[in-house]
Parts: C-alpha cells; structure tokens; sequence
C-alpha cells in the first residue's frame, strides 16, 4: 500500500503544471508579505486621475444647471431643417423683392446709372410728402370762400394727418430699413418717414389723388395726370432707393384704405365752420 501511494503521489506531482521549474515563481509569496489575495486589479491612468479629481471637485447647482441645459444659439444662427411650405414661399417672394428693389435703385446715388436724372426724381417724390400737401392745403383754406371749398378742404387735411400718423405708426411697428441704407433727410425726419414699410409717399399719393377724383369735377385728361402722377410719386421713391416693391404696393393699399376712412366719417359743413372758427382762436360757444 505504502508503495502504490506513493507512486500515486509521484504521479499527481508530474502532472502538476505548477510544479514545473519555470512555474516555481508563481508558488512564491510576493515581497513585502503581500499574498495573491491581496492583489488590487491595474486601473488605467484617466480611471485614477478621475478618482482623484473627485473629492476635490464640488459641482454647485449652478454648473450642474450649465451642463444638463446646453447654450442655445442666436435665432439668426439657427437653421431650419424641416421648413414649411408656407415659410418658404414668403422667403422667396421677400428674396425676389429685395433683389428687385435693389437693381431698381438706378438714383440711388450720384454715381448710379441714372444718377443724373437724381434731382429731377428727388423733386417729384417731393411733390408727395406730408409737409407739402399740409402746407398747401392749410394756404388753400385760409383763401378759400365758399362753405363747399372749406367743407373739402378740412376733410381733406384731416386725411393727411390721418395719414401721416397712421403710416408712421406701422412704420415705428415694423422698423423694416430700405434697400439701399441711407439715412433719412430732414424732411423726413419732420414727416416721421424714417423707415420703409409702408411707402408714406405712395400712401399719401393714393389717398389724395383718389379724393381728389371724387371730389374735384376735372376733366379726363387731368384725371388720367392725376392717377399717372400717384403712380410716378410711388415708384420715384423705389428708384432713389428708399423703399421695396412691396413697401410701395402696400402703400398705395393703406391710401386707398385712408380715403374709405374719411368718406366713412364725412365732417359737415357746420362741423368744418367750428373746427375753423377754433383754429383762428374766433370761436365762441355763445354763437
């Protein structure tokens, strides 16, 4: 028995890949009394670095806040992936009018192909600016006589107040600038005409060429000047730079909308009398 144990054991012991020689170092204990039990897992150096950053670092709720909500980006720096067709077709039609506008702008300056016909264009854009027509209308009514004349020349003045307001309210609203970048006259500045939308002179133009033709017996000849004059007004001011296309198309639509104003609020004859009587300081609630 003795024999046949130990042949056993000779046995186990050949088969034993540790026992081998050059297996023999991984029987030893390592230095320092530290077993194999003892050993810790290698950690990458960006593990250990992490590690040790960590209790050093204090995230306060503010630089958590940083980090769940990213920065958002300007409104112009943003781009619409997925526009719709109602977006697209506006951007195109403001695109083809912004275009339009520009190479309409022949006066625009001194130096531009028409540039010399500048000065003419400038003195037929004057013909419609609110001081002109406020000016005229307030020197034709202290020379007029007649109830119907005064009659039509007060209705007539408060539509040119109404429209000088109305259109320099929309334009302080909107503050869109015009193709070319000017900077307003001094005329315009008195006017309120200091942005393009909407086209005060073409609204100015529609609004008094169309009381005019209702109120005025002309013949057909000086209807036709009257309509081509308010057209002409419109688009000079489209050629020395200062408005769209669509500024003047809208402004021509907001005269016309002024005109229905007025006739809708006709003043009357008594009515005209005591506004005149109170802005010659003649007026007396006794009379």
């Amino acid at each position: 028995m003795p024999s046949n144990y130990s042949s056993r054991s000779r046995t186990r012991d050949r088969n034993n890949v540790l026992g081998r020689p050059e297996f023999m170092s991984l029987n030893q204990p390592l230095r320092g009394g530290i077993t194999s039990e003892c050993r810790v897992p290698a950690r990458k150096p960006g593990q250990i670095k992490n590690q040790t950053s960590q209790p050093s670092e204090e995230p306060t709720d503010s630089t958590n806040k940083e980090r769940k909500e990213p920065a958002k980006l300007p409104e112009e720096d943003c781009m619409l992936l997925n526009p719709s067709f109602k977006g697209i077709a506006i951007n195109s039609l403001l695109a083809i009018d912004i275009c339009m506008s520009k190479r309409m702008g022949v006066c625009a300056y001194t130096s531009s192909s028409w540039g010399s016909v500048r000065s003419m264009i400038t003195l037929l854009a004057l013909t419609g600016h609110g001081i002109t027509w406020i000016f005229g209308t307030i020197v034709c009514l202290t020379r007029s006589e007649t109830l119907a004349g005064q009659e039509v020349l007060v209705n007539l003045l408060l539509a040119l107040v109404l429209d000088v307001m109305t259109v320099a309210g929309v334009q302080k609203l909107v503050k869109r600038k015009g193709p070319w970048e000017m900077a307003p006259g001094f005329f315009d500045y008195i006017a309120m005409d200091v942005y393009s939308f909407p086209a005060a002179h073409a609204s100015r133009a529609a609004m008094v060429s169309k009381f005019l033709l209702s109120h005025l017996v002309l013949a057909v000849p000086l209807r036709i000047l009257l309509v081509l004059w308010a057209l002409l007004v419109g688009m000079s001011r489209v050629l020395l730079g200062k408005h769209h296309l669509t500024d003047m198309a809208c402004g021509f639509a907001l005269g016309l909308l002024h005109f229905s104003l007025v006739e809708s609020v006709w003043l009357s004859s008594g009515a005209c009398q005591t506004l005149i009587s109170i802005g010659t300081l003649s007026w007396s609630p006794f009379n």
